[in-house]
C-alpha cells in the first residue's frame, strides 16, 4: 500500500507540472489576470489534493520550464522568484487548508498575501534594480508583480476553494 501511495503522489506531481505549463502556454495570450489566476488556481489544487513534496516540486519546476517555453519570465533573475513565491503559496495552502469556510478564506487570503509580498520584495525591489532596464520597462515588470500578484493568488485561491470538494483525486 505504501508503493502505491509512493506511484500516486509522483503521478499527481507530474500531472500538476503538466497543469501549469500548459495552463500557461493555453492562457498566455489571455494576459496576466486570466494566466495568473489559473496558475495560482493549479498551484492550490497542487497543495489540496496531492503531497507537500509533490506539489512543491510542482509548483518549484513549473516556473523554469515556463521560462525555458518562452512562456513565462522574459528575464531569467525573475524566475526563481516566482518559484519561491509559488512555494509559499503552496506551503500556507497545504499546512493551514481547514474544512470550514472561514479557516479556507482567511488560509486562502494569508497565502495570497505572502506571496504577492515576497514577490514584490524579491523581483521590484532587488531583481528589478539590479537589471539595468530602461525605465519605462524596469516600470510595467515592477507593475506586473505588485497588486496583480494578491489578485491573481486570491482568484485562483478562491476558485480552488470552491471546486476542491467536487475533485477527488
Amino acid at each position: 500500500m505504501k508503493n502505491a501511495n509512493k506511484t500516486k503522489n509522483l503521478a499527481l506531481s507530474g500531472l500538476f507540472l503538466a497543469l501549469l505549463v500548459m495552463v500557461q502556454f493555453l492562457t498566455k495570450s489571455f494576459g496576466q489576470l486570466v494566466t495568473g489566476s489559473a496558475v495560482n488556481l493549479v498551484l492550490a489544487m497542487a497543495a489540496m489534493k496531492c503531497s507537500l513534496p509533490g506539489s512543491l516540486v510542482a509548483g518549484f519546476v513549473s516556473p523554469f520550464i515556463a521560462y525555458l517555453l518562452g512562456i513565462g519570465p522574459a528575464f531569467l533573475p525573475i524566475v526563481p522568484c516566482v518559484a519561491l513565491g509559488n512555494i509559499r503559496f503552496i506551503v500556507i495552502t497545504h499546512l493551514l487548508m481547514g474544512k470550514s469556510l472561514s479557516r479556507s478564506v482567511l488560509c486562502t487570503a494569508l497565502a495570497a498575501l505572502v506571496k504577492a509580498g515576497l514577490l514584490y520584495v524579491l523581483v521590484v525591489k532587488l531583481v528589478v534594480p539590479s537589471l539595468g532596464l530602461p525605465e519605462a520597462k524596469a516600470a510595467a515588470i515592477s507593475v506586473m508583480f505588485s497588486v496583480p500578484q494578491l489578485v491573481t493568488a486570491l482568484i485562483g485561491g478562491g476558485i480552488a476553494q470552491v471546486v476542491k470538494s467536487r475533485i477527488d483525486i
